[in-house]
């Protein structure tokens, strides 16, 4: 499921009108003789204020914190939830916290597939991240995509994100049980050989710690996390990055 934001701008012209007074005055009679004529006034133009220099702006406070991008779907959006509840911003408050210098960037979009994150990655790579978090398949795997596609396309983000000197967090899912064994188990098993041969950090399955009889943590939909979910899930995230982040900048 997606949602959109659609932003307009009008543009609305004010005109101004200039308007010029003219008028005109007839000779007046010469006044009487016991009258002094009114004192010619001179009118002299005021000199201008001199010229004050204003104060250069200055430039916006540019993020030179290191940048942890999470390139995922409705999971990392924050599906169902208020602003500032995904587990990514549950992730930058907990960093935060820590004293560790790190810019989460959240680059979650619902219903986005594999095929998706290969479409918009990029602008991604672009920003130069040195942690990124990939979470996508799990809409593939809905869908019951080809399992060869699902790996393709994972891989192919993998890459470009290493290429570009970030470490890599591989997020792992799952399926439903209507899904099918053969089918559930090549699923998990694109994580896990993905995750040994581009050598990158796997997470085998991201709602793992919020699965529980009751499905206490996850909305009505029993797939996406509730507030108190994503801040367990910012846990587990924060667990596979720490070693990839260096000590605490507070400490240094």
């Amino acid at each position: 499921m997606c949602s959109f934001y659609y932003a307009g701008s009008v543009r609305v012209f004010f005109p101004t009108a200039l308007a010029i007074a003219l008028s005109a005055c007839s000779r007046a009679p010469d006044p009487p003789a016991q009258e002094s004529p009114p004192a010619k006034v001179v009118m002299k133009p005021t000199a201008s204020p001199p010229d004050v220099e204003k104060p250069a702006a200055s430039p916006l406070n540019e993020d030179t914190r290191r940048k942890l991008v999470v390139f995922g779907d409705s999971l990392s959006a924050g599906y169902g939830l208020a602003p500032g509840e995904s587990y990514p911003d549950d992730l930058q408050r907990k960093l935060d916290a820590a004293g560790y210098a790190w810019h989460v960037v959240n680059l979650g979009i619902s219903g986005d597939t594999t095929e998706g994150g290969v479409a918009r990655l990029d602008a991604a790579v672009a920003l130069k991240p040195s942690v990124a978090i990939v979470e996508l398949g799990g809409n593939d795997g809905l869908r019951g995509l080809p399992l060869e596609v699902t790996r393709k396309n994972l891989e192919a983000m993998i890459a470009a994100f290493q290429g570009a000197g970030a470490k890599v967090v591989l997020a792992g899912m799952t399926l439903p049980p209507n899904y099918g064994v053969p089918y559930i188990h090549g699923f998990e098993k694109i994580y896990k050989e993905l995750a040994a041969a581009r050598h990158c950090t796997l997470i085998p399955f991201l709602l793992a710690d919020i699965v529980t009889p009751d499905l206490h943590y996850l909305q009505r939909d029993g797939i996406h996390p509730t507030a108190e979910g994503a801040e367990i899930v910012a846990g587990t995230v924060l667990r596979a990055v720490k070693p990839l982040l260096g000590a605490p900048d507070a400490k240094r």
